[in-house]
């Protein structure tokens, strides 16, 4: 074809509109490459929330997207949550409805129930006015009294049930308990006894257990069970036998345990007798009878058992995150929510219950030989210190920001919540914990002091405005709060009154200082103990405090442990410990601005030689600014600041705002009246 000659050079009206046109196309073009992007970019559509919904009555048939229509399981919603892209919702919310949630398995979590993303924190919380329960109980129905007449009743116990606790309308019961009914002598395995021993003919001889107070320190209670009874031998279950009375002891003459923490054995005879049927006299005890399935209980005054709701804890971890670094649940939050009725039963097996420390445990046929032993003794496992912690009902490790606020640790038999190794950036917020048998909460712990990887450090973690009160109820040398091996957190604003034992500890590790080694090195640094207010506690073991530190605490005065604005009266021990306890290789440890009153023991200890730094100074410490009775006299010298702190004999003499300061915060003062569901 051949050009026309408006093609060649004659341009139409037409072609000259479209020439104009495609002139400004090709400049806006241009000027659109030039522009911010954000400025051309359309109003973002808001991510949507999600909501389901969860009740004790519900199906798990419905939507559970209303609460006309909720699931009835928390393993529904969990899957539901798991669905949801969280890179593109909204804030994603599981509900929980009043009413008991029963978990016959582990709720457990993972990097796949994580929030992130547009939906920011996943949070099962409860609904308005709502108080639900996560449980690990059985319900105990069917009691009626063992004759005309007795005191004592009875129901069935689901077969295989064994635990250690039950509870009456929210009420923990005691075990059958009592004094030895015979003189007896220790031996290798055991005890004699005189001949016509009444133990002989009681039921059951191989679930009866020997409790010691203070049997391996003053601040310790093992357990151990019993195996057989003859009529004059009693014979020991092992290996707790054998770990209570055969640590291994050092062969320098210092008349220490390679353990260093306490001593060799169990010298006295038991200070009590538990779990056995015929010393169940008094009103509230209860025994359970494995063998025949059965429960026997004295009810208290005013209890009906044909109504009151009676618990058994059968379930042992109640919600865990998976322990994998490579799988790691994050933020996620619990608001609400009560967690009861878990149970552990360790204490029960030949395994008993060998205190180190703070529920610390020596455990395994050979322990007493070689477990946490390290380098001091052949086939020492290592690190130094690493023995065997007690479970708790909420136990996360290897995770990242996840929230409990204004949740609820009642009735539990081991630890309340562990935040553990590789748990980073959690908080613990207006929290109740009460009546449990172990630790109140437990933080890091004792087996990496020198990490190997950023995920294996337990950093960030905040606890603040909680309560802790009663806890320790059964393993007596328990800690409301108890810290191993942490950094950069926070422990602040907390009330603690009457436990058994310490309040807060903090560390691990120090006690080679004994025989003048170094402490175990470890990665502890800038953490926080501030405000806490403490009291009526110690009333029952002692060498323990409202502040008890223990180890290496940073590299400086700087990063190390910070001990301030805490207010603390009413320490119950008569002797041993301290209020504010800087222990074993406790180094670069500030103890700052704290108000003591109404104790019996000394303020502070102590000063310990720094054999870290092998230079014949003390173990670096701040002590300034202190009000309290007969408190240690100015000193500057060897790396230990005393100054400018307060003798007091009365609370009326401590400023007026650091009492103020001290304990739960006003807005969070509500929990203090909170009562279990």
């Amino acid at each position: 074809m051949f050009p026309t000659r408006e093609q060649k050079g004659v341009t139409s009206p037409l072609r000259r509109l479209l020439l104009f046109i495609g002139s400004y196309r090709v400049i806006a073009v241009l000027a659109c490459a030039l522009l911010p992007i954000g400025v051309l970019t359309l109003p973002a559509r808001a991510a949507t929330a999600v909501t389901y919904f969860v009740s004790p009555s519900g199906s798990d048939d419905n939507p559970g997207t209303s609460a006309a229509a909720p699931f009835r399981t928390l393993t529904k919603a969990q899957t539901a949550v798991r669905a949801i892209d969280t890179s593109t919702s909204g804030p994603i919310t599981v509900t929980l409805a009043d009413g008991v949630y029963r978990l016959t398995k582990t709720l457990s979590f993972t990097a796949a129930d994580s929030g992130g993303g547009t939906a920011g924190t996943v949070w099962w919380k409860a609904a308005a006015g709502a108080h639900p329960v996560i449980s690990g109980g059985v319900r105990i129905t069917g009691w009626a009294r063992t004759s005309t007449g007795s005191a004592v009743w009875s129901a069935p116990a689901p077969t295989g049930l064994d635990t250690r606790q039950l509870y009456v309308d929210g009420v923990r019961a005691q075990r059958a308990t009592g004094s030895l009914p015979t003189s007896v002598t220790q031996t290798a395995t055991g005890y004699t006894t005189a001949a016509g021993d009444p133990m002989t003919g009681w039921r059951n001889p191989s679930a009866i257990e020997f409790v010691y107070r203070g049997g391996l320190g003053l601040w310790t209670e093992p357990r151990c069970p019993v195996a057989s009874v003859t009529s004059t031998t009693i014979t020991m279950a092992q290996p707790c036998w054998n770990n209570s009375t055969q640590r291994v002891m050092r062969t320098d003459d210092s008349g220490r345990t390679y353990n260093l923490v306490g001593r060799k054995s169990i010298t006295e005879a038991p200070t009590a007798v538990e779990n056995a049927y015929e010393l169940l006299d008094k009103a509230g005890e209860f025994y359970l009878d494995k063998s025949e399935h059965r429960f026997y209980y004295i009810p208290r005054s005013g209890e009906d058992l044909s109504t009151a709701d009676v618990e058994a804890p059968s379930l042992d971890t109640l919600m865990a995150s998976s322990g994998k670094s490579s799988d790691e649940p994050s933020h996620v939050g619990f608001q609400g929510i009560q967690f009861s009725y878990a149970n552990y039963t360790t204490s029960n097996t030949g395994t008993g219950f060998s205190e180190i420390q703070a529920t610390y445990q020596v455990t395994g046929t050979n322990g007493y030989a070689t477990q946490g032993l390290c380098d001091f003794v052949p086939g020492g496992t290592c690190p130094y210190g690493n023995w065997t912690k007690m479970p708790a009902a909420v136990r996360f490790t290897y995770d990242k920001t996840i929230h409990f606020d204004h949740d609820y640790f009642v009735h539990l038999g081991a630890a309340g919540l562990d935040l553990g190794d590789g748990s980073q950036n959690d908080t613990v917020t207006a929290c109740v914990f009460t009546d449990i048998s172990g630790n109140g909460l437990d933080l890091g712990g004792v087996d990496i002091p020198l990490p190997s990887s950023t995920a294996q450090h337990t950093s960030g973690i905040t606890v603040k405005d909680s309560h802790f009160y009663n806890t320790a109820a059964e393993y007596h040398g328990g800690i409301a709060i108890d810290a191993g091996y942490i950094e950069t957190s926070t422990i602040t604003h907390n009330q603690i009154d009457h436990v058994p034992y310490t309040a807060i500890s903090i560390g691990w590790g120090g006690w080679p200082d004994k025989v003048s080694l170094p402490a175990q090195p470890n990665y502890s640094n800038n953490n926080t103990i501030s405000n806490n207010l403490i009291y009526d506690h110690m009333s029952l073991l002692g060498d323990g405090g409202a502040v008890y530190t223990n180890g290496i605490t940073g590299t400086s005065m700087a990063t190390g442990e910070h001990v301030s604005g805490n207010v603390v009266h009413d320490q119950l021990n008569t002797s041993g410990g301290h209020v504010l306890y800087t222990d074993n290789g406790a180094t670069y440890v500030s103890i700052l601005g704290n108000a003591v009153w109404n104790i019996n023991v000394s303020p502070w200890g102590s000063k310990h030689g720094n054999y870290t730094a092998g230079d014949g100074t003390y173990d670096p410490t701040d002590i300034e600014g202190n009000y309290w009775p007969n408190g240690p006299s100015d000193y500057d010298n060897k790396g230990v600041l005393i100054q400018n702190n307060h003798n007091i004999t009365a609370a009326d003499q401590v400023p007026s705002s650091i009492i103020a300061a001290g304990g739960i915060e006003a807005q969070y003062q509500a929990i203090l009246s909170w009562q279990p569901a």
